[in-house]
This record gives C-alpha cells, structure tokens and sequence, in this order.
C-alpha cells in the first residue's frame, strides 16, 4: 500500500474515531446510535488459481440509527445511513472462481453512501415501510446462521447475485427502494419490495438512481421465525436483461425475461443463549437460466458459538455451496475449447474468537471446479481476517 493510500486510511480511521463518539447516548435506547468496524483481509490462492498469492483487502463501515421520534417528534420513524469504504486487491482475480472468495472484495475501491433510508411504523407497530437506499440482502434472502462464513455464496445465492446491469443492490452497490412489511420479529412474516434495477454508487448528484429507467426488481418473501425459521421468496425484474449468451443481428444481447425464486431454513439445534450453542441453515435457489450464469445453487452448513470452553466469542462455521451452471453459460465455456463442468462447488471451514476489541478469524476454502471449468485443479484459498471495533 502506498504513503498516500496509507494516509487516506489513518485520517479516516482517526476522523471515524473521534468525531462520531461525541453523539451523545442515554443509557437506555440512545436517539442517536452509531458503529464503526474495520475489517482486513489477507487472503489468497495456495493451490489452483493463476499463482499462489494472497491479497490485502480492507472494509470501513459507519452506520448511524436514530430515533425520529424522540429527535423530532415524528411519530414512528426511524432513519439509517451507513457509510462504506473499500480499499485493497482482488483476491478472486488469482483464484479465479465465479462465486468469488471474499465478500470485501470489490471491483473498484472507493468511498461511497451504501445504505440512507427511513422507516414508518404502522398499525402499532405491526408493520412498516421503508425507503431510500436500500441493501436488499439486509433482509431478503438472509440467514443469520451463514454470517460469519466469507465466500460470497453465503450471503445471496449466486443466480441473483449475478443479475441485473451492475447487480441487484447488494454490497458494494445498492438502489433506490421501497419495501413493506408485516410481522414482528417471531411469528409469521410476510415482506415486499420494489427496488431500482440500476444499482450505483453516490460519487456525484446524477450517481443515485432514484427513477427506473432500467426497470425495477420486484421482490418478495415469506415465512415463519422462532427457534425454527422457515421462509420462501420470489423475485423478477420488470424489464427484460442480457442474455447471458444469445445475441441480436447487431451482436448486441438479446434480452430476456429474468425470474426466480428460493427456499430457506435455519435454526437452533442445541444450546441457549447464554451457554454453547449450535444453528444450521439450509437454502436452494433457481433462476430461468438465460440471464445468469447460474440455473440454481444452494448453501448449508453449522454454526458453533462458544465453541473453547471459557472464549464467549469463539465461534466455528463450517459451509458448503453449490453454483449449477446454466446451459447457456456452459456453451460459453465449451466456446472457449475448455470442458465445462454441471457445477461450481466450494467447502468453507472458518473460526474466529475475540480478544478486547480485535476479532481474528482463520479461514480456508476448496472450490471444485473454479471457473465453472472441469479440467482446472480443485483451488485452495487461505486467509485470515482481522476485524476492530473502533466504536
């Protein structure tokens, strides 16, 4: 990293530090609430990619909530702006995954506004509108059982996180969005949202999409949480996307209607809060196959909190994925003299524990077929991720 670059970041840090504790609190539910996180990654290929190399890659997010009911007195509003800041390599450009192996990783590091909305509650609090700048994987197709995992699989499935012109606002880029919601946070739920389908970052005043010139996202989910959570989801774009391989007279993609749909599941198996415990979750997604590189895929894996007798921050995560292929995509691959394979698939075992602020967090990944490519050596992917509380 570079004298300059290395400024940049101890400024930030030193700024994010020190001006945003002078907010003030109250000791029970403050108006004002904000956290400030750095994470680091080195993390890197050791077998299978283009070379055995790792990567240095970096996260700052500021996230401020407040309370517009006791700030302003608007009855049941609540705001949230979160800040984010990208810096470092690309470790998936050495291993050379489809999925990708690290969800810091960016294709352009940059500063940028990533979420600014506000949220109504209504009937009492049992439901409520949101909207502004939205991440739309906050709360569709999420488990919180998958969090501590790195590979990006594990936060969207694959065959919607690779739709839409520059995704489908999810991190690092997310849209203009409206979403209601019914439901408490047990009980049955149900939740929609209409989302811009250009997602962007807010550089200059004509960066944000507000409008849907590209179309929107519409999205839609529901289900049951408890000790046991169970949820399906459908989604689609309103306009019709690239085509991930057929192309008009012109060579330009011809563009078809892009769709899909998932089911999810996770819960408990043993344990209570305040001694060892265990979740797992499961998740399978389909796609129509033209507009993505992926027909489908699905995610599982275990979750063991308090795992070291006497560390209450040791956690294991052990995971693994699946990317189907679509038939488009892998005529693609045939196109280019390699053999494609049905399935881009990956193992993540991981644990992390803490120790004052600082989290350190050990992490190693096989993806069988990278690339979607059949003849490629199974890749080895190592890291170690190092992430500081500075709120």
């Amino acid at each position: 990293m570079n004298r300059s670059v290395f400024d940049f970041r101890v400024a930030t840090l030193v700024a994010s530090a020190v001006a945003l504790p002078s907010i003030s609190h109250a000791e029970d539910s403050p108006v004002w609430s904000h956290d400030v996180v750095y994470t680091a990654d080195l993390i890197g290929p050791v077998q299978g990619g283009a070379a055995k190399a790792g990567r240095y890659l970096d996260n700052l997010d500021v996230t401020l909530d407040g309370d517009l009911e006791r700030a302003i007195g608007w009855k049941g509003a609540k705001l949230h702006a979160y800040v984010l800041n990208n810096m470092g390599g690309r470790p998936n450009d050495v291993a050379g995954t489809l999925q990708g192996v690290d969800n810091i990783e960016v294709s352009r590091a940059r500063l940028r506004l990533y979420e600014l909305w506000i949220e109504q509650s209504l009937a009492g609090g049992a439901a409520s509108i949101r909207a502004g700048l939205y991440d739309l994987n906050s709360e569709f197709y999420a488990t919180d059982s998958s969090s501590q995992l790195i590979a990006p699989p594990f936060g969207i499935g694959s065959e919607l996180a690779s739709t839409g012109p520059n995704g489908p606002s999810i991190f690092p880029l997310t849209a203009m969005a409206v979403r209601v919601r019914a439901g408490g946070e047990t009980g049955g739920y149900a939740q929609a949202a209409v989302v811009s389908a250009k997602a962007g970052a807010f550089e200059a005043p004509g960066d944000l999409q507000g409008g849907l010139d590209r179309g929107a996202i519409l999205i839609g989910e529901a289900g049951h949480s408890g000790r046991v959570r169970l949820a399906a989801g459908a989604w689609t774009y309103t306009d019709r996307q690239s085509d991930v391989r057929d192309v008009t007279a012109t060579g330009d993609p011809e563009r078809s209607p892009a769709y899909g749909a998932y089911v999810l599941g996770e819960g408990r198996i043993f344990g209570e809060d305040d001694a060892p415990r265990g979740s797992a979750f499961v998740r399978l997604g389909l796609s129509d196959g033209d507009t993505s590189p992926f027909r489908g895929g699905w995610q599982a894996g275990l979750r063991w909190d308090q795992v070291v007798a006497g560390r209450p921050d040791s956690a294991f995560s052990i995971g693994l994925h699946q990317g189907w292929l679509s038939k488009k995509y892998r005529a693609n691959i045939r196109d280019t003299g390699a053999a494609p394979g049905k399935a881009e698939s990956g193992l993540e075992i991981t644990y992390s524990d803490t120790i004052g602020r600082l989290t350190v967090q050990p992490d190693l990944q096989f993806v069988h077929h990278p690339g979607g490519e059949r003849g490629r050596k199974t890749a080895i992917v190592a890291g170690m991720r190092f992430t500081i509380d500075l709120d």
